[in-house]
């Protein structure tokens, strides 16, 4: 029985509440800088309260062209990297649900080895292999496309791993059952393996597109045209350098509006998210 007592339930909603507000706290404060001038939010103390500025300096934000360091709207630049996150998230998803199933249910030589070697990659992540990486990507002429930005990125040992310890756990019955179906191996993975991995994907989904939404080093490297600036870059972009004046109130309504596309993501799929990561089945 467990000893329910109110101090206790107190200090871990006291303990949440302090935990909300020190990350909450920087959010509001972007907010309200995206809602004041310029001048306004340099000046000490800062505005804790929004000002009447929102829906200037956001448009400003999404469809300014020009003034902001860079030639191409945040639009634009939010759509580079909605294509590159996606692109790398079903990428990982489908390679690595692949590989697992292969590594599972086939024979063939050194497949241990194999999967090892898949294994190993964890500790050679992009920012260690960048330099190779870049030079053939670079003598590939895929530099400042979609291909450049998303194929180095994505191949995941991670998600092998995961799909690989889920797929031992489905009993051997039900591949006997699919056999004397007649079903065939690409068949069974279709209509079987792919339908009980869903919460899995729906992890990984989430995971993943926060990964690709948030790359920062190699689209630096791998972008030297405007058009293919993901959001991330643009922002940086937005910082100018030396003694010149940064429009503080536009860069925090960029950083807002950049943190909409993955927040929706985890709330539209939080459900499937936490059930993913704590299925018992698993």
């Amino acid at each position: 029985m467990v000893d329910r007592r109110p101090w206790i339930t107190v200090l871990s909603h006291l303990v949440l509440i302090v935990g909300v507000l020190i990350v909450a706290f920087p959010l509001y404060l972007a907010f309200v800088a995206s809602t004041h001038t310029a001048d306004a939010i340099v000046q000490s103390p800062m505005p804790l309260l929004p000002g009447a500025h929102l829906w200037e300096n956001y448009q400003a934000a999404l469809f300014g062209s020009g003034k902001l360091g860079s030639n191409t709207n945040v639009m634009h630049m939010m759509w580079v990297s909605f294509v590159t996150a996606m692109v790398i998230t079903v990428g990982k998803i489908a390679i690595s649900l692949l590989s697992a199933f292969a590594i599972v249910y086939f024979r063939f030589p050194f497949k241990m080895l194999c999967f090892w070697a898949i294994f190993l990659t964890l500790m050679l992540p992009v920012e260690v292999r960048i330099l190779p990486t870049y030079k053939v990507v670079a003598e590939l002429g895929m530099l400042n496309s979609y291909a450049g930005l998303t194929l180095p990125l994505i191949a995941s040992a991670t998600a092998t791993f995961l799909f690989r310890q889920f797929f031992l756990t489905v009993p051997d019955e039900l591949v006997e059952a699919a056999r004397i179906d007649g079903a065939g191996p690409m068949r069974f993975f279709k209509d079987v393996l792919v339908p009980l991995s869903k919460t899995s994907v729906a992890a990984l989904f989430v995971i993943q597109f926060i990964y690709g939404w948030n790359q920062y080093l190699w689209p630096l490297l791998m972008t030297t045209s405007e058009d293919m600036y993901p959001v991330v870059i643009g922002i940086k972009r937005m910082l100018a350098g030396g003694e010149a004046a940064v429009d503080w109130n536009i860069v925090m309504a960029t950083a807002i509006v950049a943190m909409l596309p993955p927040a929706a993501v985890v709330m539209l799929m939080q459900k499937w998210f936490v059930k993913g990561l704590v299925d018992t089945e698993k």
